[in-house]
């Protein structure tokens, strides 16, 4: 895959990048480790201040930096600007935050006196330069959720960036460098996926993270369990939304439209599979329909738009077939699908589409949609509930909607996902951990939980 900018809303390519040389991937390896062996003594209150100004920067560069990405992979506007306000909120938290959440720990005094001690911490230590392979459906927030916590823990990061969204990658780069950052605490590599794997077997690299496709996610982990690297994995989904008949089911249905196409529908953590009881069924169905219909798909750049154009005419192509084997297996359209294309949008535009009757049989059932596309069942109970949303590779987050509190508590207990939302959508912030379990990956992002994955944890014995 070339790396370049094309807008999937006319498929007109902008710019093409070169992929850099082994010349230049050496040279950079040697400025992120001879950077951190420096970086890493710097002061909390000095990477704080780098940040802080790093988030001013990114304020001020909003509106910008959402028309950059919103013309690489077709994000409407509004949403991507609100994506980069998230990006500065988050850098903001773990400034003033990181301190604490990496503050030594001290056992309990029976504990310490058990062991021969007369102190005993635990310590969080940089682990050094971490590769973070990064998607392009969220290209702003997914690596600023990286480089935030990685940055204040005393890390240097090296980004390789999905191959569609080079300037959105250079951009970050840029960022760190304006706000005082060293030019090797924030590498930006613009390489090509053949190239990782050198870059990850190499023993300057001592950490991944990615966020990505399931192969992706594979030959990562592969390689990093070869060379013995901690790695952190957020992976697909195919996130359940349960409505049950206690809920309120014109709240459920309009939160559910946004839960699924947010993002044009290219989320990880985006509702795909709609699982309502029966006795809700029809009320819920007819109102998450209309819904789905009423939304404004056209231009990204406009802000009455709610649906842009998917990211790349493949991810159009494979969502086509996702659908098509589901209607060819018996499934009914009840909106959508058939309306592939419209003359006046030029671009791998797919319209709001929901499918009913789904069966374990169809491709739909067990892979994620990566678009637009809804799929609708039917629960007669809670037990079928959870059957139907556990039946499924993957377990990322969840969306339960029930003011039954003995319910919750069985969603909670019985639900295999890294996350349950109650009555709401999923959605990531700072201070909660994000991850999830099965397919979806391994480790967590966000919060204490995610600045703690790539620290060396030390425990400091002293005697007597």
């Amino acid at each position: 895959m070339p790396i370049a900018t094309v807008n999937p809303a006319n498929g007109e390519t902008l710019k093409t990048y070169e992929a850099m040389g082994e010349e230049e991937i050496e040279r950079r390896l040697q400025l992120a480790e001879a950077t951190f062996r420096t970086y890493r003594t710097t002061s909390f209150v000095d990477r704080a201040r780098l940040l802080i100004q790093a988030a001013n920067l990114l304020d001020d560069d909003r509106e910008d930096i959402a028309r950059v990405m919103t013309t690489e992979m077709g994000k409407p506007i509004k949403q991507a600007r609100a994506e980069a306000a998230k990006c500065a909120k988050a850098m903001r938290w773990y400034a003033e935050r990181a301190e604490a959440l990496l503050a030594d720990e001290e056992p309990a005094d029976s504990d310490v006196k058990d062991s021969g001690a007369s102190r005993v911490r635990v310590r969080y230590r940089p682990l050094g330069p971490v590769l973070a392979v990064m998607p392009w459906n969220f290209p702003l927030w997914q690596v600023i959720r990286f480089a935030a916590p990685a940055l204040m823990a005393g890390n240097v990061g090296l980004l390789k960036h999905a191959s569609n969204v080079p300037q959105t990658a250079l951009y970050i780069e840029d960022l760190f460098h304006r706000a005082g950052y060293t030019e090797g605490c924030f590498q930006t590599l613009l390489i090509g996926s053949g190239q990782v794997d050198d870059v990850l077997r190499d023993e300057r690299v001592r950490a991944a993270t990615l966020t990505g496709s399931e192969p992706a996610g594979r030959a990562v982990a592969s390689t990093s369990g070869e060379m013995i690297k901690k790695t952190v994995l957020e992976l697909g989904g195919s996130d359940p939304y349960v409505v049950m008949p206690s809920a309120d089911i014109d709240r459920a249905a309009q939160i559910a439209v946004t839960a699924r196409v947010q993002n044009n529908g290219q989320s990880c953590i985006a509702a795909k599979r709609f699982i309502v009881h029966t006795d809700v069924y029809d009320a819920f169905a007819d109102r998450f329909v209309e819904g789905m219909k009423a939304l404004v798909v056209g231009d990204p750049m406009l802000d009455e738009t709610d649906v842009g154009p998917l990211a790349s005419e493949q991810g159009r192509t494979d969502l086509e077939e996702l659908v098509e084997d589901a209607k060819r297996s018996g499934a009914t359209l009840l909106c959508g699908g058939h309306e592939l294309r419209r003359p006046e949008l030029p671009g791998w535009y797919y319209p709001p589409t929901v499918l009913a009757g789904i069966t374990r049989e169809m491709r739909i059932h067990r892979e994620e949609a990566f678009g637009p596309v809804a799929t609708l069942y039917r629960a007669s109970d809670l037990d079928e509930a959870v059957l139907i949303a556990n039946d499924s590779p993957f377990g990322l987050s969840s969306n339960v909607w029930t003011r039954d509190e003995a319910e919750v508590d069985r969603f909670v207990r019985d639900l295999e996902a890294g996350s349950v939302y109650v009555n709401g959508m999923t959605a990531s912030h700072p201070a909660f951990p994000f991850g999830g379990v099965k397919r979806s990956g391994f480790g967590r992002e966000l919060s204490g939980h995610g600045i703690r994955e790539f620290c060396n944890i030390t425990t400091v014995w002293q005697g007597a």
